[in-house]
């Protein structure tokens, strides 16, 4: 049988062929904490007795998820992420207001790039897999370890191989992943590296594919991988801050599982409370009131997805009873978003936006009360995530929740 993408990547980086199943040291390229994940790893590499990081390894740190702090704790957290880069010299650090959220950042600045393995103290860090870049979530003892050593031991997963045709002609990236979590059970995920093929990924944009790598680690999978093609080596060349390799599956890949999938048969979906898994055709969410609509997140805050809502905001007005939160994911967006006037037109519509963070994700800004209801973008709806354990959240693309924010209620039409 033919190798995956995830055995070329490896055997790439060890120099030898590997067994699925078995554990490796491999090289690693690049490594990231963020204001959560640094504190961990500072006193383990005094533990160590490091004297310097490992000079093969990359090291980025980013300020991105209590931003700006709100509460003393945040504020230390951050104070002892900025003594961590001093003292260990760390090049790549972004600063708040210099960045935005983790996961953009790597991939705005060229750090994720494709054929690389990269660690971080985040899950998300399956967003790289958009340019073919394996990223593995670990903890800070496997951070502060590869940061010690160079190295990182992995059991070589299997994969599962995702067959794509078509187009995405009746709904969006998010839509295609929440279909794919509803679709895929949980115990063919759960330690896979899911990866994407077919002449469908060639209409995928790269923002679609950061999106549909994402949204998967809320099934479990170890990581995501979408074959590379020319948008991916587009992309490469005008952001990889080093060397990088477009990798493909061979026809022959072995694969766990495999699966095909007609793009033009995607529907808008929407995951109800309390899990991602939890998809539905989105007609079947039509019509619950709702009192929050967030756009943004690693999931959906790219240019891409702020023009989506602009678009259906503008000249409009959000439904009275609705609080409608835009958070661009990074500076760069943000900045962009102004250019083409998408910031007007949310704000014209009665929108708030945020400053680029992980807030309104993860329950640290925005919150909801017992009983409220949001529709969200971001990419988990776990009870009390965005506030009260008595919420509801539901997950949806950006145009059903700019369409939500402007009835009132969960929708995909245009009637407003």
């Amino acid at each position: 049988m033919g190798r995956t993408m995830t055995r070329k990547i490896l055997e790439q980086k060890i120099g030898r062929c590997i067994e699925t199943g078995q554990v490796y040291f491999f090289p690693v390229d690049c490594a990231m904490t963020h204001d959560v994940g640094t504190a961990g790893v500072a006193p383990l590499l005094e533990q160590y007795g490091t004297q310097a990081l490992s000079p093969r390894v990359e090291m980025v740190v980013i300020l991105d998820h209590f931003v700006p702090a709100s509460t003393l704790s945040h504020a230390q957290s951050h104070k002892d992420a900025r003594a961590f880069v001093r003292r260990w010299g760390v090049e790549h650090f972004y600063e708040i207001g210099r960045g935005g959220i983790c996961h953009q950042v790597l991939l705005e600045k060229g750090h994720a790039r494709s054929g690389d393995l990269l660690v971080a103290t985040d899950a998300h860090v399956t967003t790289y897999g958009g340019v073919g870049c394996l990223g593995l979530g670990v903890g800070v003892t496997d951070v502060a370890m590869t940061l010690h050593t160079g190295l990182m031991w992995l059991k070589v997963p299997q994969a599962v191989g995702v067959r794509l045709e078509g187009a995405l002609s009746h709904a969006a990236a998010k839509d295609l992943a929440l279909y794919l979590l509803h679709l895929i059970p949980f115990s063919q995920l759960n330690y896979r590296v899911v990866e994407f093929y077919g002449p469908g990924v060639e209409g995928l944009t790269m923002d679609d594919r950061f999106c549909l790598c994402n949204m998967l680690s809320e099934g479990g999978v170890k990581s995501c991988l979408v074959a590379g093609d020319e948008r991916t080596a587009a992309y490469m060349q005008a952001r990889a801050a080093g060397p990088w390799t477009l990798v493909e599956p061979d026809l022959d890949a072995d694969y766990a599982f495999l699966y095909e999938l007609c793009l033009d048969d995607v529907r808008p979906m929407v995951a109800f409370p309390h899990h991602p898994t939890l998809g539905r055709d989105a007609a079947e969410a039509g019509g619950i009131p709702i009192d929050q609509a967030f756009l943004g997140s690693c999931t959906n805050g790219r240019i891409e997805d702020l023009r989506v809502g602009a678009s259906i905001v503008r000249g409009k007005q959000v439904h009275p009873r609705v609080r409608f939160v835009v958070t661009p994911a990074s500076q760069e967006v943000y900045l962009q978003a102004i250019r083409e006037g998408l910031i007007q037109d949310f704000v014209r519509a009665g929108a708030m936006v945020t400053n680029p963070s992980s807030g309104a994700c993860i329950g640290a800004s925005s919150l909801l009360a017992p009983g409220e209801v949001c529709v969200s973008t971001s990419n988990r709806n776990f009870q009390g995530r965005m506030g009260s354990v008595d919420a509801f959240i539901y997950l949806a693309s950006p145009a059903t929740v700019a369409r939500s924010a402007l009835a009132g209620s969960i929708t995909t039409g245009e009637e407003q």
